[in-house]
């Protein structure tokens, strides 16, 4: 296995893992995980204005439900894409597209997978 396979898999298992994780927690303690003291105590991450100006509550259970579902089938994505399905890389472009919004970490991490997807896709 490639560095760039490798560098895909783990950039998408920290991202849909944090998000099924996050929302899981949220759907089950009543709140995402956020800072618990200093100037940002209690608050969500720059996501929730992105998600919030798209007519979505960052808090309410439709988002905290898309968070996990969303996770879950980019882990299996992720299982495709490591198995060599033919429509894994596909699956793993549109999930790394689809969570550009999920600032700021998420955004990096995306930007990094879709760039080394194409260039994976380029180089055979």
């Amino acid at each position: 296995m490639t560095f760039v396979r490798i560098l895909i898999i783990a950039l998408a298992v920290i991202e849909a893992g944090w998000m099924t994780f996050d929302g899981t927690r949220a759907l089950v303690v009543g709140d995402y995980v956020t800072p618990r003291n200093g100037p940002h105590a209690g608050q969500l991450g720059p996501w929730h204005r992105v998600v919030g100006a798209a007519g979505v509550a960052p808090r309410s259970t439709l988002m905290k439900s898309i968070f996990v579902a969303y996770g879950v089938s980019w882990l299996i994505a992720v299982s495709g894409f490591i198995c060599a399905a033919s429509w894994a890389w596909a699956a793993m472009m549109i999930a790394a597209v689809g969570s550009l919004w999920y600032l700021p970490m998420g955004t990096i991490c995306s930007v990094i997978q879709i760039i080394s997807l194409i260039s994976l896709r380029r180089t055979g």
